[in-house]
């Protein structure tokens, strides 16, 4: 049995981690009748190093808890893994056009920026850059 910062570094996550993933239900430690510690085993670090692996591959804490009801009721995870990072590629796809747009648009800004004077405050503009913008 490991303690949280025992788990941590096995598992390679820092205690704070540990501890919110037991806050929010997807560590479910025992606990030390003498002293009330929280003891983890060793299918706890497999969950906590997954729990690393689905996130660096853009897993929510959400989608993770997902996969452990999946697999802890006896069914594969893995068509709801295929469904939930091709909801993740398509969320991100649609972000990088936002990104892109924004970029777009801060070179612009920047680009018409350098010929314009400074403004000076005067009651009724802020920053006359920003408010000489669409």
């Amino acid at each position: 049995m490991l303690t949280v910062s025992e788990l941590s570094k096995v598992a390679q996550a820092t205690p704070d981690a540990i501890r919110h993933y037991v806050r929010i239900g997807l560590l479910t430690p025992s606990r030390n009748p003498d002293n009330g510690y929280k003891l983890f085993n060793g299918y706890d670090i497999k969950k906590v190093k997954f729990i690393c692996r689905a996130k660096g591959l853009g897993f929510t804490l959400s989608d993770i808890q997902i996969i452990f009801d999946h697999s802890s009721a006896g069914k594969s995870p893995c068509p709801a893994v295929r469904d939930i990072i091709q909801q993740r590629i398509n969320e991100n796809r649609d972000r990088l056009v936002e990104l892109n747009r924004l970029q777009q648009r801060m070179d612009e800004a920047l680009e018409k920026w350098k010929s314009m004077p400074d403004g000076e405050p005067d009651g009724n503009a802020i920053c006359y850059l920003i408010e000489s913008t669409h």
